[in-house]
C-alpha cells in the first residue's frame, strides 16, 4: 500500500537534520490504511500519519481520484476547529519517488495542440443537402470503426461498471448535474425528477452486465472530434492523410465504460440537428444515424447494444435540451428532447427506425 523506501527519501529531503525515521503500519479500514511515521531530527522527535486509499470503489478508482480527495483534505482539514492538520500531499512517480503536489489553489492542464475541423461544421452541412456525399458516409464509417476497435479491449471488474452507470445518473459532470444548471422553470423540479428515476430504474436493469465494460473515450461528441483538412478519400483506418482521418479531444470520465456512452454521445447529434432545422429526423441526418449504427453493430458484433442506451441517451437529451448550453433552440424543440429522453426511457429497447415516435412526431 505503501512504498517504504521513497517516503524516506522523502522525508530525509525535506525535513531539516533527520537522523532516523521509522514506518509503521497502524491498521486498515473500509477506504485504505493508516502508517505511523516518526521522524527524528535534531530538534526530537515528531510523529506523522500518512493515509493511503484502496484503489477500487467508492469512488476512488482511478489515481486522480484519490489524489483529489488528499487535495481536498490539505485545504479543508485547517479550516475546521480541533481537527487534526494535513501537512502535505505526495505523489509517487513512475520511477518510485514521492513529491510534494500540496499547496496548489487551481491546477491546469497543459496538453498538444489540435488541427483540424469539429464534426459539428459536418452536421451543420447537412441540412443543405439531400443525402450524404461518399464523405459523410466515409466519415461515419471512421468514427465507427474507431469505437469498434477501442470498445473491443474489455476489462473485467464489476466496480468500474458499476461506477460508470452510477456516474452516468449522479456525477456533477452528468445528468443530475446538468439538470442543476437549468434556469429555473424550463422544467419542473418533479419533472426533472421523474427523468432521474427513470435513469436509476435502468441502472439496476444495466448492474448485471458487467461483461460490457470497454475502453471508452467518454466524451465522443461532435466537438470532440476534429477532422484533418485535405487529403483524399480512403478506407477508414488507413491512417494516411485520409480526409476521414481525425483526432479526439478530452477525453473524460474516466477510461472504462459501457460502449453506449460513446454511441450516445455522437448519435444525439444527429437527431438534435435534425429537430432544429426539420422539427423531426428525416434526410441526411437519418441516413447518418442509421448508418451510424448499422455500421458500428456489423464491426462491433454488440447484440445488446440497444438494449442498454437508454440512460445514456437520456443524459445525453439532457445535455443538448439544456438552455445554458443551447440558449438559441426554440421551446418546441426542446420539448421535442424530453419527449425523446422520456420515451426511450419508457421503452425496453432503442429502435433507430422509431426516433420520430420517440420525439412525438408521427412519420
Amino acid at each position: 500500500m505503501i512504498n517504504e523506501k521513497a517516503l524516506r527519501e522523502y522525508l530525509f529531503n525535506e525535513f531539516r537534520g533527520v537522523r532516523h525515521v521509522d514506518i509503521t503500519k497502524l491498521g486498515s479500514g473500509v477506504q485504505g490504511a493508516g502508517f505511523l511515521v516518526s521522524v527524528v531530527t535534531e530538534e526530537g522527535e515528531r510523529s506523522y500519519v500518512v493515509k493511503a486509499l484502496i484503489p477500487e470503489g467508492l469512488g476512488h478508482d482511478y489515481p486522480s481520484d484519490r489524489a483529489a480527495v488528499f487535495l481536498l483534505d490539505l485545504d479543508e482539514y485547517k479550516n475546521l476547529p480541533r481537527h487534526v492538520r494535513a501537512v502535505d500531499v505526495l505523489a509517487e512517480w513512475g520511477d518510485g519517488t514521492l513529491h510534494s503536489i500540496g499547496g496548489g489553489i487551481e491546477y491546469y492542464l497543459l496538453m498538444e495542440r489540435a488541427e483540424g475541423t469539429d464534426y459539428f461544421k459536418d452536421l451543420s452541412g447537412f441540412a443543405a443537402k439531400e443525402r450524404l456525399d461518399p464523405l459523410d458516409r466515409g466519415k461515419i464509417r471512421a468514427m465507427a470503426a474507431y469505437l469498434a476497435g477501442i470498445h473491443a479491449v474489455k476489462k473485467d471488474s464489476r466496480a468500474l461498471y458499476w461506477r460508470k452507470i452510477r456516474d452516468t445518473v449522479g456525477h456533477g459532470e452528468c445528468l443530475m448535474g446538468v439538470f442543476d444548471t437549468y434556469p429555473d422553470g424550463t422544467l419542473s423540479y418533479q419533472e426533472m425528477a421523474e427523468i432521474e428515476k427513470g435513469c436509476v430504474n435502468w441502472r439496476a436493469r444495466l448492474k448485471p452486465k458487467c461483461h460490457r465494460l470497454s475502453m471508452i473515450h467518454g466524451d465522443f461528441h461532435p466537438g470532440n472530434i476534429w477532422f484533418t483538412s485535405g487529403g483524399e478519400l480512403s478506407a477508414p483506418g488507413q491512417g494516411t492523410g485520409s480526409a476521414t482521418d481525425f483526432v479526439l479531444l478530452d477525453r473524460s470520465r474516466g477510461p472504462w465504460g459501457d460502449p453506449a456512452d460513446d454511441i450516445t454521445a455522437l448519435a444525439i447529434n444527429y437527431i438534435f440537428f435534425s429537430i432544429i432545422r426539420h422539427g423531426h429526423i428525416t434526410g441526411p441526418y437519418y441516413e447518418g444515424l442509421a448508418l451510424f449504427f448499422e455500421e458500428y453493430g456489423t464491426l462491433s458484433g454488440d447484440e445488446e447494444l440497444y438494449e442498454v442506451l437508454a440512460p445514456f441517451f437520456a443524459f445525453r437529451g439532457v445535455v443538448v435540451a439544456n438552455p445554458v448550453f443551447y440558449p438559441d433552440i426554440s421551446e418546441e424543440t426542446r420539448a421535442k428532447l424530453f419527449s425523446f429522453v422520456r420515451n426511450v426511457l419508457a421503452a425496453d429497447r432503442f429502435e433507430v427506425e422509431k426516433v420520430n415516435a420517440y420525439i412525438g412526431v408521427a412519420r
